[in-house]
């Protein structure tokens, strides 16, 4: 179902391409709130994506000069350093060897990275989040499902009143097992919806990829609530994305 706030498709491209044509046909103006679920996965935990609409987006990213849905989604999870048959401490160990140059690779990752964010920051015995809350649902039955949970927002870092900084929008996530299956929730204080939006799917549903392989659950619904979402481009520019979005719609209802 879809409403002007509230996005539910079982495609990740589709999803996105519905937030933005609601978005427009309101005038531009900000989504204040906007909640977008994913139900899209293929066996292996991978989000099903619809390759039309992501290349009209990927186009536009380049023209202008920003990050691509990949980099965007890196942020979140660097899926090209994960190797799923071995233990998750080679990736953690990969990724802290190489942040310092990822940090510097972009101006945009000066106040962090949010991988990185959350393999930090937790309790003394293990700092690392992702790990901690893994290895304590795994350890035994009967953990409170409260206890997973990553926060990305770091008070005593990012309350400024400096102009806009870029990071962290991405506050926090859960993750939320119900017997066999996997949901994970996000929430951002502010989200571009074209620059930046596709890519924070893409990479939490790759996060939620990795906890629900090394919990050994199915994932099954990854949603993102997004406290503002700011339509961050002129409607020529977004009409071949749209356009894109309509094809799909048409050759899905054709199908049927």
């Amino acid at each position: 179902m879809t409403y002007k706030q509230f996005i539910e498709e079982p495609n990740l491209s589709t999803a996105w391409a519905a937030s933005l044509k609601s978005a427009y046909a309101e005038g531009k103006q900000d989504v204040v709130p906007l909640v977008v679920s994913i139900t899209g996965f293929d066996d292996s935990g991978k989000v099903i994506e619809d390759p039309s609409i992501r290349a009209a987006l990927d186009q536009y990213l380049a023209a202008t000069g920003d990050q691509t849905v990949e980099t965007v989604a890196n942020t979140i999870f660097p899926i090209s350093m994960w190797n799923r048959n071995a233990p998750r401490a080679q990736l953690f160990e990969r990724y802290s060897r190489m942040f310092s140059r990822l940090q510097a690779a972009s101006t945009k990752n000066r106040h962090g990275v949010y991988f990185q964010r959350m393999i930090e920051g937790g309790r003394a015995s293990n700092p690392n989040q992702l790990d901690y809350i893994i290895d304590a649902y795994s350890s035994k039955d009967g953990v409170r499902r409260s206890l997973l949970q990553v926060a990305i927002f770091n008070p005593s870092l990012d309350h400024s009143t400096t102009g806009p900084r870029g990071f962290p929008c991405l506050q926090h996530i859960t993750f939320s097992p119900s017997g066999d299956e996997l949901s994970v929730n996000a929430f951002y204080a502010f989200q571009y919806m074209v620059e930046k939006a596709y890519g924070n799917y893409l990479g939490l549903c790759r996060l939620g990829q990795f906890v629900a392989h090394e919990l050994d659950l199915k994932l099954t619904r990854v949603t993102c609530y997004s406290g503002i979402s700011k339509p961050d481009a002129n409607v020529g520019d977004v009409q071949p994305m749209l356009d894109a979005y309509e094809r799909v719609l048409a050759e899905t209802q054709g199908a049927e």
